[in-house]
């Protein structure tokens, strides 16, 4: 389970830097950027 919360930790990630380089709105980027901090955080706890 922890490797797919790091592999959708990626996938978001990747989808902040899109989301930078369109110029999208702060929020959209804040909220992406919390979810993959979420998903990297609970693949973390989930494997110790």
């Amino acid at each position: 389970m922890a490797i797919a919360l790091f592999i959708l930790a990626g996938f978001l990630v990747g989808g902040v830097i899109q989301l930078v380089k369109s110029g999208a709105t702060k929020f959209s980027i804040g909220l992406v950027g919390v979810l993959a901090a979420l998903a990297t955080a609970g693949g973390i706890l989930w494997s110790v």
